[in-house]
């Protein structure tokens, strides 16, 4: 007769092994691993330091002012960086520019954030319809959208700003439209990807309605990439509405905006170019920090990591 041999923990192993974990086991959700990628990433940390610290000083523009924005005195007019009382000098009307910048933050940073967060609610919602239905539905709402590629995205954001007509509002319009079409095309590409699988075609099967497959399957699993693609277009935004401030098409004078500063100094590049370069400075820190802070963000979404 064949004895067998039992080791001695054997028995402790396979009941621990059958145990379910503790919550301190358990693995760490996506959020925290995105987080936790996020952070090792020291440029895209940095630069989301950047752009908090500019956002801050933006909402404490009232606090932290040293003059009115608006208010100017001839006298003082074009003053050189570090002159006394003006850290950044003065613009062509004698008006502070630390103060301006301060304050046009409070209009260049929202109204670069809104047409994305706008443009990523309406194109995300086509292309889930989009990529969900298929069919004629997918080739009424994609061959519409491919008639905004017709055209420049700058050329067709001046086109219609120039037809609704100048102010922020919109500007905003505008940049909104431009950015639908291509976070349409990031959804419904998702969307279709996430419904050839297999655990979509198990809850059809198991009576689940479009609505439940959709919210239940469809928006978590496509959340990831659209919310990358529209983080890499907050740079890019603010640049546009600065752009068109910067063509007249923006805020009206003497409000403070980051691309009219630019735009109503250009004429003393020549006296004194230090001074203008203040705000295209200010421009291009802020679009730069949200870009690196998208590619930091698109590298810790990536599953495949």
């Amino acid at each position: 007769m064949q004895t067998v041999q039992v080791h001695p923990g054997a028995a402790e192993r396979r009941v621990d092994a059958a145990a379910p974990l503790m919550p301190s086991e358990r693995s760490p959700s996506y959020t925290t691993l995105v987080w936790s990628r996020f952070r090792r990433n020291r440029l895209a940390l940095a630069a989301a330091g950047i752009a908090l610290a500019v956002c801050a000083l933006a909402l404490a523009a009232p606090l932290i002012a040293p003059y009115d924005p608006i208010v100017g005195s001839i006298g003082e007019r074009l003053q050189p960086l570090g002159s006394p009382g003006h850290i950044l000098g003065t613009d062509e009307q004698g008006r502070d520019i630390l103060s301006r910048i301060l304050y046009g933050g409070r209009v260049s940073i929202p109204a670069g954030i809104l047409p994305v967060a706008v443009a990523t609610l309406f194109g995300g919602a086509l292309g889930v319809l989009a990529g969900f239905a298929g069919g004629r539905v997918n080739l009424w709402i994609m061959r519409g959208t491919d008639v905004f590629y017709a055209f420049p995205a700058v050329m067709l954001a001046i086109a219609v700003s120039c037809a609704l007509g100048a102010g922020v509002s919109n500007s905003i319009i505008a940049v909104t439209l431009i950015f639908i079409p291509p976070l349409c095309r990031v959804a419904e590409a998702a969307t279709r990807r996430v419904c050839t699988q297999e655990y979509v075609e198990i809850a059809r099967a198991g009576g689940a309605n479009a609505w439940q497959i959709v919210r239940c399957h469809v928006l978590g699993n496509i959340l990831a990439p659209v919310l990358a693609y529209a983080s890499s277009l907050l740079g890019v935004s603010i640049i546009l509405v600065s752009g068109l401030s910067f063509l007249g098409l923006g805020v009206a004078p003497p409000q403070a905006e980051w691309g009219f500063m630019l735009s109503s100094l250009r004429d003393s590049i020549y006296t004194n170019p230090w001074v203008s370069i203040v705000p295209g400075a200010m421009i291009f820190l802020t679009s730069m920090a949200l870009n690196l802070v998208a590619d930091g963000l698109r590298e810790a979404m990536d599953v495949r990591l």
